[in-house]
C-alpha cells in the first residue's frame, strides 16, 4: 500500500527589526523609542563621566544618506528603510539616530541561525536576518515546533522573530509579514482566500513597484483581483511568462524546493561617498577607496573560499549614471592586488568626466578555491585609480 506524501510544512522565519533590535540589546534605554539606524561615526552615541548616554538625533540631519532600518516606532512615523534620511529628519526629527554596526549585525545573525538549527536543521539561508525551515519531515506539531524556534533563539539571542507557516516558500514569506512583531502565522485550509487574498498584490515577493503600477492601472489592486484576472490580460500586460508566475502566486502555487547550499554568482563591494568625488583634486581620496575595496574583496574570497577569473567595475557619477565594465583573466583569482590591477584597466575604459558618487569592485566566474588556485598568478601592484 502507498501512503500519501506528507504535505510540505515550509517555514519562513524573518527576525524582528533585526539592526535596530540588535542596538536596543546595546542600548536598553531606547526602548520605545523611535530608533533609525544608518548613520555615519558622527552618529556614536557619547557617554558621560556619570555613565549616561547622548545619542544624536535625526533633527537638522544634512547629507545624502539612507535609512538602512528603523524600529516599528519611527515606522509609525512614517520611517522606512530604503528612505532618504533628510526626509526621515522631516517625519521624525526627534527620532534617535544610530550608526550601522555590520559586525554585530553578523554576530547575531550566526547566533540565531545555530539556535534555529539546534531546533530544525534543513534551512535556506536568505540573508543576514531571514531563513526558510522546511519542517515537513519534522515529527512535532507545527504551532508546538514554531514556539520551540522562537523560544530557542529568544534565548539564544535576546531577539524576537516571526514565522509563518504554509505548503510552500511563496505564502511562508507573505505570512511571516501578517502578525509582526513576535507573531506565528500558519497558513492552512481556506487561509489563502481568508487572509492572502484580500492583501494588496505589491506583498507578494516578486512584483516590484513597476509591475504593481502595471496591476493598479488595470484594476487590479489585491491578490483576489488577481487570481481573478483574465490570463489573456495578464499576458497583455507581462508577457508569456511573468502572467503564468502571477497567476501561479495568486493562487498560492509555488514548488520552489528549500535550498540548503547554493554556490555564489558573484561577490562584489561598492561604496556611496559622502560628497561627489572629484576625478583629479580627490584622486588621492578615490585611489585609497579603490585599493581598500579590492583588499575587502580579497577578504571576501578568502574566507568563503572562493576565487574568481571576471573583474569587473562600477561607477555612478554625480548625474546619476552608472557605468560597468569588465575584464576576464587568463586564470582566476582570490589576491588583491591582481584583482586592484584588472579592476584599474576597466576603469581605463571609461570617460572620467564627471565626479563619482559611488565606486565598486566585482568578481565573478567563482568557483572553490582549492580549483586551479596554483594557476593565480600576481601583476604588478597598483597603488593609484589612475596608474
Amino acid at each position: 500500500m502507498e501512503h500519501e506524501p506528507a504535505t510540505r510544512r515550509i517555514a519562513h522565519l524573518d527576525m524582528d527589526a533585526f539592526y535596530a533590535s540588535v542596538e536596543r540589546l546595546r542600548y536598553p534605554e531606547l526602548k520605545g523609542l523611535p530608533v533609525v539606524i544608518g548613520g555615519g561615526s558622527a552618529s556614536q552615541p557619547t557617554q558621560l563621566p556619570d555613565g549616561t548616554r547622548l545619542f544624536s538625533r535625526l533633527k537638522g540631519y544634512v547629507g545624502r544618506g539612507v535609512v538602512t532600518t528603523s524600529t516599528y516606532e519611527a515606522r509609525a512615523l512614517g520611517v522606512f528603510s530604503a528612505m532618504g534620511m533628510m526626509k526621515a529628519a522631516q517625519l521624525a526629527p526627534e527620532a534617535i539616530l544610530l550608526p550601522v554596526d555590520f559586525k554585530a549585525y553578523r554576530h547575531y545573525s550566526r547566533l540565531f541561525k545555530s539556535a534555529v538549527a539546534s531546533v530544525a536543521d534543513h534551512i535556506e539561508d536568505r540573508g543576514i536576518d531571514e531563513i526558510y525551515i522546511d519542517l515537513t519531515k519534522h515529527p512535532d506539531d507545527t504551532l508546538v515546533l514554531a514556539r520551540k524556534i522562537k523560544q530557542a533563539v529568544f534565548q539564544a539571542t535576546g531577539l524576537s522573530c516571526s514565522i509563518g507557516i504554509s505548503p510552500n516558500k511563496l505564502l511562508s514569506k507573505i505570512a511571516s509579514e501578517l502578525d509582526k512583531p513576535d507573531g506565528i502565522t500558519i497558513i492552512g485550509a481556506g487561509d489563502l482566500e481568508a487572509r492572502i487574498w484580500p492583501l494588496p498584490v505589491g506583498k507578494v515577493n516578486g512584483i516590484g513597484p513597476k509591475a504593481n503600477a502595471r496591476l493598479t492601472a488595470a484594476g487590479i489592486h489585491t491578490i483576489a483581483e488577481l487570481a481573478a484576472a483574465a490570463p489573456e490580460q495578464l499576458q497583455g500586460l507581462f508577457g508569456l511568462s511573468y502572467a503564468q508566475w502571477l497567476l501561479n502566486v495568486a493562487r498560492g502555487i509555488d514548488d520552489r524546493p528549500v535550498v540548503t547550499h547554493s554556490e555564489p554568482k558573484s561577490i562584489s563591494r561598492e561604496t556611496t561617498f559622502a560628497r561627489d568625488l572629484h576625478v583629479q583634486r580627490d584622486r588621492a581620496e578615490l585611489s585609497a577607496w579603490f585599493l581598500r575595496l579590492c583588499e575587502q574583496l580579497e577578504g571576501d574570497l578568502l574566507r568563503k573560499g572562493y576565487v574568481g577569473r571576471t573583474i569587473g567595475i562600477k561607477l555612478r557619477f554625480d548625474d546619476f549614471r552608472t557605468v560597468t565594465r569588465d575584464q576576464t583573466l587568463p586564470y582566476p583569482t582570490d589576491d588583491a592586488r591582481v584583482i586592484h590591477h584588472a579592476a584599474g584597466q576597466c576603469l581605463k575604459r571609461i570617460e572620467l568626466s564627471h565626479r563619482i558618487r559611488l565606486l565598486g569592485v566585482r568578481i565573478s566566474g567563482l568557483q572553490p578555491g582549492t580549483e586551479m588556485k596554483e594557476h593565480a598568478h600576481k601583476a604588478p601592484e597598483q597603488l593609484s585609480l589612475y596608474d
